[in-house]
């Protein structure tokens, strides 16, 4: 799918950012194409680690928690050249181990560096036949996880790599009854053929098509929490503790709307669900307590009323086109019709940021006029379409009027990369309140570290970015498509 993002500039002056820098670094990559950047804290020290790796050598700088630099190593690499590199944790004696995934997603390459030695250690870690694909993967407590599906079976194995041990755990969810609104009951591996389980970020406001996927994840200290929301009736939640793999079941009614419901979805975060159903006639939103399903908050909006907690113009997308505004509540409800609907909230500080949102694609193929066959060539065109809206949460889950919210330090920082167009290749890493940007400038061969906070440096500038849920994007160290 086509990555997207938009850039919609309020103000035509510039805006100084909460940004400093931090330091540089001379450093030379070649083969810039075929590259990547990732950064990595240790949980026991603070430690910063950043690794930069061409088609000849890996780099790692190593920095204490106030980000001055206190150790490198660089090594050759041969065997990683053709892989990519997908995740980095701290092991014992502070020495970090890289994961080097196979194109063919088969195989892995763990290579451990000993940042005093100067030397490196390599394992191989093959998956089993069976395997069908890769869920996702994710970072936690020094360690390094995989979701992962295998062909055919009604489970998915979660896979634990630390200190050089593999700890393997079948999730079985064979036993768990799938039904959709109109009582009929469906497989597990049905399920997830038809909506695949996506991966939440909880530290940048997910972008629209992902806030509308129908199955979650969602990734927290000591546990997993998967959300289904293909019926229109309730959310169907399974919590999965990362220690044991006991596999937790429950459900949290929909809101219930006058007319037949049309799209449904839901959000996790800081212990709430999130949940909004829509039609044609009415618009709805609840917030409840994850652990007793108690509702916290409830709102019905109908296609006639104005929404009073709007922070944002309704706004329309097709495909790359220009945005527009849709200047009721009943044109931005007609508009959601068709599309899945979606929610994505982030917390910063005592509010909560939330967008609602619909999506939809479809694809297809035309047949081009060509002089040498009958039928013509067979040329394939994508469709998308959005539309969404932004609103402010506060601590007592009231919705609060602020037309000038600041930008967050995540905004700032993509914000950044939008007008520093030579950037290409970089990586974020979220510590306490602020972000660390890392990123190559191929001009001067540097390798450069700077801050990014929330907030304006000069007053009354407004907020530059209209579409935070499409611009905050978690930065990525490379283009991985697991499937």
């Amino acid at each position: 799918m086509k990555k997207l993002l938009l850039l919609f500039f309020l103000f035509s002056k510039m805006v100084l950012f909460s940004q400093t820098l931090l330091n540089t670094f001379p450093l030379n990559l070649n083969n810039l194409g075929n590259t990547q950047i990732l950064n990595v804290e240790d949980e026991k020290t603070n430690d910063i680690y950043a690794c930069a790796w061409d088609n000849k050598t890996i780099n790692i700088l190593k920095y204490n928690k106030s980000l001055f630099r206190t150790g490198q190593f660089s090594d050759s690499i041969k065997n990683e050249a053709s892989r990519n590199l997908i995740g980095c944790i701290i092991g014992q004696e502070n020495k970090p181990t890289l994961y080097w995934i196979s194109q063919n997603f088969k195989n892995f390459l763990i290579t451990t560096y000993d940042m005093n030695s100067k030397k490196s250690e390599s394992l191989n870690f093959d998956f089993p036949a069976n395997n069908d694909y890769i869920v996702t993967y994710f970072q936690q407590k020094n360690a390094f996880y995989i979701v992962a599906k295998e062909k055919d079976l009604e489970h998915l194995l979660l896979y634990k790599f630390k200190d050089g041990n593999c700890e393997i755990k079948m999730l079985d969810f064979s036993s768990f009854t799938f039904k959709n609104e109109n009582n009929q009951s469906f497989s597990f591996n049905l399920l997830l053929k038809r909506f695949p389980i996506k991966k939440m970020e909880s530290d940048v406001l997910n972008p629209v098509d992902l806030a509308s996927k129908i199955s979650k994840l969602y990734v927290l200290d000591d546990q997993i929490i998967l959300t289904f929301d293909y019926a229109l009736l309730k959310t169907q939640v399974f919590q999965i503790n990362l220690n044991s793999g006991e596999i937790t079941e429950k459900a949290l009614n929909l809101p219930t709307s006058k007319k037949t419901s049309k799209t449904s979805n839901s959000f996790y975060n800081d212990k709430k669900l999130f949940q909004t159903v829509a039609n044609t006639e009415e618009f709805l939103f609840e917030i409840k307590d994850f652990d007793s399903g108690n509702t916290i908050k409830k709102y019905a909006i109908s296609k006639n009323d104005s929404i009073p907690f709007k922070n944002s113009p309704f706004i329309m997308q097709i495909n790359d086109e220009a945005p527009r505004q849709l200047k009721t509540t009943a044109k931005f409800l007609k508009n959601l019709d068709g599309l899945t609907a979606g929610i994505s909230v982030l917390k910063s500080k005592k509010n909560n940021f939330i967008t609602f949102s619909g999506f939809g694609e479809y694809s297809d193929y035309y047949y081009q006029q060509d002089a040498f066959g009958d039928f013509g060539e067979r040329v394939p065109y994508y469709l998308s379409k959005m539309v969404y809206f932004d609103g402010v949460l506060d601590e007592n889950m009231d919705f609060v009027k602020d037309k000038k919210v600041a930008p967050f330090a995540i905004d700032n920082l993509f914000y950044y990369l939008s007008i520093h167009k030579n950037i290409t290749l970089f990586d974020s890493l979220k510590l306490k309140d602020y972000y660390i940007l890392s990123y190559y400038d191929s001009g001067s061969k540097q390798f450069i570290m700077r801050k990014f906070t929330d907030g304006f440096m000069m007053e009354d500038n407004g907020n530059p970015i209209m579409n935070k849920a499409l611009f905050s994007n978690p930065a990525s160290f490379g283009d991985i498509k697991l499937k």
